[in-house]
């Protein structure tokens, strides 16, 4: 599809006033929880429940409380609405994400414009938990599967898998796990909408949450204002190509890393070329295969490189930890372990869980994944075998209630898609998918960047400004490239940036 520079401005096709005094709500704000508390600091937020049902099917049968947040408008002379926002998952919670963009950097303009409403979506965090008992060490079972050598790896997983999927059904006593769907989320938005008392709301999701925003848009079109976007899934369920993508995506992305690390060959010794480095990875992995240190084998260690090429801004904690594991050191080992395990905590993987396997009808054949695995190990070698590989949903003992939901193209020229060309979770496809499917709808803003997350949790000016003028000015580009480039911040801006994505929930 044909890309071009845009700096004119394009009137929005949404007819809502340009400024909205706050409607009444129904929410009673109060203090947030501690936790929310401390991961939005030093940004103050106010916290309140939304009562939804469990099942969508019976309006007036069980309810849940839904938790959400808010950074209300910074001048309310030019408050133009909410701005619901996701930061991805399935199973990152988000009640501290108005706070986070107020800590990397968020425009005034973006701050005056809106209410910034965070939520923990359903199942997780304070929104009605799911727990199915799992450990941080079943964090590669749950979230990302791990690297299969060969067919009989896939078998001892698909094994693990099935007890796994068992073990979530067992101790889902109080019957919510089904109910943990993207469509019902989805739901939720619209709902959280009309309990604050507003007309019509925007979004702005990222990772999974473009899933989300895009079942969003798709479900409710006529009440949906502006909508970003970004590090796109390319799908309202994130299934088992979903997964595959990590593959694609490690290869595109992988190069940068290798290029930054090349560069400083003397100081990690990863290798003087990107070839080098990419061998080094692979040779690596696979003595870690036979030879784990202190806890770390070639499994964990792949998946650490793919969450680390995440942001550029990564690179100078992963390559120490690699030149370690390179060199042996067990205790940077034993330390990088613990850091692991705390990363994957019980809700974050059950409901990630819930979501992808209760929004996807997955192949209960194991052949499906053996043959997946061994084409995806040749044509993405660095990660493909992992992702292909079988997942619990392959077992899930809960029946599906409803198909994903269909995008629907039909409805405001709202929706403007954000994407990385080289982004290791959601690959550049992801974006030019949902661009085909919503048409004229959409619009789509190449970066000529790296990582995952664009606008305001990453770097690039352009992108930020193009997004900015969108929402708070209605200016819809057409389909824009943004050349390679990186803001410029003083030293405390980049201290809190970097406290910031410390803070970052999940965002697979």
């Amino acid at each position: 599809m044909a890309l071009s520079l845009v700096t004119g401005v394009a009137a929005s096709l949404i007819a809502v006033p340009a400024v909205a005094a706050a409607p009444a709500s129904t929410v009673a704000w109060a203090a947030c929880p501690e936790d929310v508390v401390a991961k939005a600091a030093p940004t103050v937020l106010e916290c309140g429940t939304v009562p939804v049902p469990l099942d969508y099917r019976d309006p007036g049968g069980r309810q849940i409380e839904v938790m959400v947040s808010r950074l209300a408008s910074t001048d309310p002379a030019k408050r133009r609405g909410i701005l619901l926002t996701n930061p991805g998952g399935p199973g990152g919670t988000g009640l501290e994400i108005p706070g986070l963009m107020v800590n990397f950097g968020a425009p005034s303009s973006l701050l005056d414009a809106y209410d910034i409403i965070g939520m923990d979506p359903r199942g997780v965090g304070h929104s009605a938990p799911v727990l199915c008992g799992l450990t941080g060490a079943e964090g590669y079972v749950a979230n990302i599967p791990p690297y299969a050598q060969d067919e009989a790896a896939v078998d001892r997983h698909a094994a693990v898998s099935k007890a796994v999927a068992e073990q979530c059904a067992a101790n889902d006593t109080q019957g919510l796990i089904p109910h943990i769907t993207t469509a019902n989320t989805s739901r939720d938005l619209n709902s959280i909408r009309i309990a604050l008392g507003e007309r019509k709301a925007s979004y702005f999701g990222a990772s999974y949450g473009s899933a989300l925003g895009a079942a969003y848009a798709s479900m409710f079109p006529g009440t949906t204002d502006r909508i970003i976007l970004d590090s796109n899934v390319g799908a309202t369920a994130f299934d088992h190509e979903g997964f595959r993508r990590f593959g694609l995506g490690m290869e595109q992305t992988f190069p940068d890393f290798a290029a930054w690390a090349a560069a400083r060959h003397d100081t990690y010794g990863l290798g003087r070329t990107v070839a080098e480095v990419r061998r080094n990875y692979q040779t690596l992995a696979a003595r870690l295969d036979r030879e784990p240190v202190n806890g770390i084998d070639g499994v964990t260690f792949r998946l650490l490189v793919l969450t680390g090429l995440y942001d550029p801004a990564s690179y100078p904690a992963m390559a120490p930890w690699w030149q370690a594991l390179q060199n042996g050191d067990a205790a940077a080992a034993a330390k990088l372990a613990a850091e692991l395990e705390e990363s994957f905590p019980d809700n974050a993987l059950s409901s990630f869980l819930a979501v992808t396997c209760n929004d996807s009808d997955w192949s209960e054949d194991v052949a499906t994944y053996k043959r997946a695995v061994a084409k995806d190990r040749k044509r993405y070698p660095l990660f493909g075998a992992a992702g292909a590989n079988i997942t619990p949903c392959a077992f899930w003992p809960y029946e599906q209630y409803e198909p994903a939901v269909k995008i629907n193209d039909r409805g405001p020229r709202n929706i403007l898609l954000i994407q990385n060309l080289r982004d290791p979770a959601t690959p550049y496809v992801g974006a030019q998918l949902f661009r085909e499917q919503f048409r004229k709808r959409s619009s789509l803003v190449t970066v000529d960047g790296s990582g995952h997350g664009v606008y305001i949790f990453g770097s690039n000016p352009c992108a930020l400004s193009v997004g900015t003028a969108y929402l708070v000015d209605g200016v819809m580009p057409g389909d824009t490239y943004c050349a390679a480039g990186t803001l410029t911040l003083d030293a405390e801006s980049q201290r809190r940036r970097a406290d910031a994505l410390d803070r970052l929930p999940n965002r697979f």
